[in-house]
């Protein structure tokens, strides 16, 4: 278990007492919840990243593949103002690309935007040069000046390896601009705890060279005062004096590994950020403490301790990544950097404590931050004062308060803070909003709170992607409007019900329902009823809108999209022999992956081949995130649907006049990909010329018409011809069916997990896009945790919640939706004795019986499973009060 005699560093500022007190009650005199109500302006958003709220109510917002794009609530329109050329990749040693964080990251309007039309941006930069680079535009007429481009401040960075740009924007009462910037460090290779790898070639995997390093700009927030001429100067108060030695006087914080969403307090200028940390579960003794998120504040420069700290100052140990051996924990009042890769001082500021950190697992001092997945998202600060003439503005209840949000968890939170800026409590904003990727929060000059969702996935464009504001209303209230659709695609002729169920009106009102449905902006029908049913016949994007309108005029709006004319794919990975929720070092697994589509087929009538399938088993250590899943996704995907656009190729005419290198009628595909390499506007000419014929670019040769091609075919063959320019090879495809060993990799601990994975891109219809379907099974290491539960009752935890000990007879822990084929043991591992008096049932506390200990092994208690297959919610009981636990481990037969 992982101790630190804490007296040798910063104390907690926090009491039991006190939190428990202060944390969890909800004042009595909060506004109710549903005088605020959720407005969506915008949906299906690309990547969005950051934004800012005009005065004429127009968002502004950037988007991660280099779009800058304007919402207008009068047209409801977004458009394209500019469009950056970024790099997003990262190529290692080996010359194997991946997708990264990397991209455009911020984007701020200047506070004399009104007279100068300057617009700031933070994006890294395409080419040769490895920079993350802080460019100012011009804002003429109805797009940026893309000559008008000012380079202010460049972030030298490496692109051996992903991630964390950071890349949020700031201004502040006196013009100077706050720029945050992550400590580009590849954290995953450190099994969860600090990446100070500090071996030669290494320093990618070292964030001493970064965010420790007094004289590098990542891993910090920058401070800085941009000039009219596009330079900058330096405002007093930074953490180094110009003219320090081996310091960079920009810094104004240093010791960040990826700040993220910065917010100043208006009132006390105070400095505020979400800090986003790394992925280990758990502590360790010889290396250090589990990982935290966290929410800080600077009252002035500061040092905030990474990759040396986390959370409350909790130190970590010197590890050495060649020898494998630990050293001495970090002190944070003198912490220092050895590393061959620090270019800066040795010796550091002493570190600043967190407000607010958190685990994977429950927090002993927050618990209302929850359990699961985390990624920290700074919020504003508010204060009345700053909206003053604004209609919508939030209750006084809120008056400095700090709202906060997590990008994983999805929740609001509004910390409570003393007039020293000390934590007091936290509550749930609007405890029924689920917000899917929130990336950017702030307050709009209307009073309202906007809010930008990314979505649920990494480095794709998500569906659910959103721009929402939160509107409060003191009066009359707007109705909450809700929609769904009992199907979204499928093939014609298709029957659509919709629904407005879920939507009301909080003074009781009765409301008006009006739905429109459109397709490419023309209005096709209307319906006056609540939930009507569609009988669509043409193939489109279909668009119903529905209005739902008070007695008072007081209305809301809320959308739904159809897509007519191409059913999803269903994909599923079977698992034919093995279980499906561990995996056991050494078993082999027996797979079958099924695919069907309504217009392809199916792998079952051939119409639909192996290869058109991308198939991917892959070993993910500890301390990974999912990151690293979405770029095998995004490579196996790409190789599946170049798949789909040669096979299209070889049934056309193509072959008759091109070959794949050699010169024949017209040029060979790979010159062809050669010679619009980089062209982003190539794959739509292309498509138009291949249906429309041409001439003249090749020689006097004439390519014929293919009017006859569906344009969804040809823009699969397009891009398969264009991807044979790209030197990048695709990863090998496993088959469809097969056998898999679950062999651990040399050099990785046996704490992770094998994620399986099918997935299917069909060819689309006519003009609609083609869809991608996928199955997913990740199957884990057999030993369960306690604070991995997905459920407890009846037990006290350590500090750290490694050991839970019960306090009630029938105390239980409920991991949810277990596989049991093949399962022979259920083994409870004491903290220091063999627990007995353990039973597991299945579906509740009081159900069936399959085990109970009937033996003793070291610190084990030892349950012999009755032979029971299939997947179920399994409750590990503890018959009396005093039996202390670390977890469970899983044994097969």
């Amino acid at each position: 278990m992982f101790s630190i005699n804490l007296k040798r560093f910063l104390p907690l500022v926090f009491t039991a007492a006190f939190i428990t007190t202060g944390v969890l009650a909800q004042n009595a005199h909060g506004p109710e919840m549903n005088r605020f109500t959720k407005i969506v302006l915008a949906q299906k958003l690309e990547e969005p990243m950051q934004f800012q709220v005009l005065k004429d109510g127009r968002v502004l917002y950037a988007e991660r593949k280099g779009k800058i794009k304007v919402y207008n609530p009068k047209t409801k329109n977004l458009d394209v103002i500019a469009e950056i050329p970024v790099s997003t990749e990262y190529v290692d040693k080996n010359g194997k690309r991946e997708e990264g964080e990397d991209g455009l990251q911020g984007v701020i309007l200047d506070p004399n935007f009104d007279k100068n039309r300057w617009v700031y941006t933070y994006y890294s930069v395409k080419g040769a040069e490895a920079v993350n680079s802080l460019v100012r535009f011009t804002w003429a007429g109805t797009k940026l000046d893309m000559a008008s481009a000012k380079v202010v401040l460049k972030v030298p960075v490496q692109r051996e390896e992903c991630c964390h740009v950071g890349g949020g924007m700031l201004f502040d009462k006196d013009n100077n601009l706050f720029l945050s910037t992550g400590d580009n460090t590849f954290s995953r290779s450190s099994d969860g705890f600090t990446p100070i790898d500090e071996r030669a070639g290494e320093s990618a995997r070292d964030a001493q060279k970064s965010s420790s390093n007094t004289n590098d700009l990542r891993g910090k927030i920058l401070r800085i005062h941009p000039e009219p001429d596009g330079t900058y100067t330096i405002p007093e108060g930074n953490l180094f004096p110009k003219g320090t030695a081996k310091t960079r006087p920009e810094i104004y914080t240093m010791g960040n590994r990826n700040p993220w969403r910065m917010s100043l307090d208006s009132k006390t200028n105070w400095l505020y950020w979400g800090e986003v940390g790394p992925d280990g579960s758990n502590a360790s003794e010889s290396r250090g403490p589990a990982s935290y998120d966290e929410f800080n504040r600077a009252k002035k420069a500061g040092n905030f301790g990474w990759p040396y700290f986390i959370g409350n100052n909790l130190p970590y140990r010197y590890y050495d990544f060649a020898t494998k051996k630990s050293g001495d924990l970090y002190d944070p009042l003198r912490p220092v950097n050895h590393s061959p890769n620090n270019t800066g001082l040795t010796v550091l500021p002493p570190t600043e404590t967190s407000l607010v950190w958190y685990p994977y697992g429950a927090s002993e001092y927050f618990p209302l931050m929850g359990s699961g997945g985390r990624s920290a998202v700074g919020g504003p600060i508010f204060h009345q004062n700053d909206f003053k003439g604004a209609g919508n503005v939030f209750p006084v209840y809120y008056e400095g308060k700090w709202f906060i949000t997590d990008w994983v968890r999805g929740w609001i939170l509004t910390i409570t803070m003393d007039e020293e800026g000390n934590y007091k409590s936290m509550e749930r904003f609007m405890p029924e909003l689920s917000l899917r990727g929130p990336i950017d929060m702030k307050f709009g000059p209307d009073g309202s709170l906007y809010i930008l969702e990314y979505g649920n996935g990494y480095f794709k464009d998500n569906p659910e992607a959103e721009l929402i504001k939160i509107e409060y209303n003191g009066g009359n209230r707007k109705p909450v409007v809700q929609v769904a659709a009992d199907n979204v695609s499928g093939a014609l002729p298709l029957r659509v019900k919709l629904s407005s169920a879920g939507t009301m009106d909080y003074d009781g009102d009765v409301l008006k329902y009006e739905w429109r449905i459109t397709k490419d902006k023309t209005l096709k029908s209307v319906f006056k009823t609540a939930n009507p049913e569609l009988q669509l016949t043409a193939a489109g994007v279909y668009k119903a809108t529905l209005t739902v309108t008070d007695p008072s005029g007081a209305k809301n709006s809320k959308s739904v999209e159809i897509s007519a004319g191409n059913a999803a794919p269903l994909v599923k990975f079977d698992f034919v022999k093995g279980n499906s929720s561990f995996y056991f070092p050494g078993n082999t697994i027996t797979y079958a992956v099924n695919v069907s589509d309504k217009e392809d087929g199916s792998l079952k009538d051939k119409r639909i081949t192996p290869s058109q399938v991308a198939v991917s088993i892959n070993y993910l250590s500890e301390g990974y995130d999912m990151t690293t899943i979405a770029q095998h996704q995004q490579r196996f995907d790409a190789a599946a649907q170049f798949e789909v656009g040669r096979l299209l190729m070889k049934k056309s005419t193509c072959s008759a006049c091109h070959d794949l290198t050699a010169k024949s009628l017209g040029p060979p595909f790979t010159q062809v990909a050669l010679k619009y390499k980089g062209d982003k506007g190539a794959q739509e000419r292309l498509v138009k010329k291949v249906i429309n014929g041409g001439s003249g670019v090749w020689g006097d040769a004439m390519m014929p018409a293919h009017a006859t091609l569906p344009p969804s075919e040809v823009n699969a063959i397009v891009k398969y011809i264009l991807s044979l320019g790209d030197k990048q090879t695709a990863p090998d495809n496993l088959p469809v069916k097969g056998t898999y060993t679950t062999n651990v990799p040399a050099n990785a601990t046996n704490k992770g997990s094998f994620i399986f994975r099918a997935a299917y891109r069909d060819k689309g219809a006519g003009k609609l896009a083609s869809q991608l379907s996928e199955s997913i099974v990740v199957l884990r290491n057999p030993y369960l945790p306690v604070n991995e539960s997905n459920c407890n009752k009846g037990f006290s935890f350590n500090n750290d919640r490694s050991v839970a000990t019960s306090t009630d007879k029938g105390a239980y822990l409920l991991f949810r939706k277990i596989d049991l084929k093949d399962i022979r043991t259920i083994e409870v591992v004491g903290d220091k004795t063999a627990p007995d008096q353990v039973e597991v049932r299945l579906g509740s506390p009081n159900g069936k019986t399959i085990g109970k200990t009937t033996r003793k092994q070291d610190n084990k208690g030892i349950i012999d499973i009755d032979n029971v297959n299939g997947i179920a919610d399994v409750y590990v009981v503890f018959l009396q009060p005093g039996i202390s636990v670390k977890g469970i481990n899983v044994t097969a037969r």
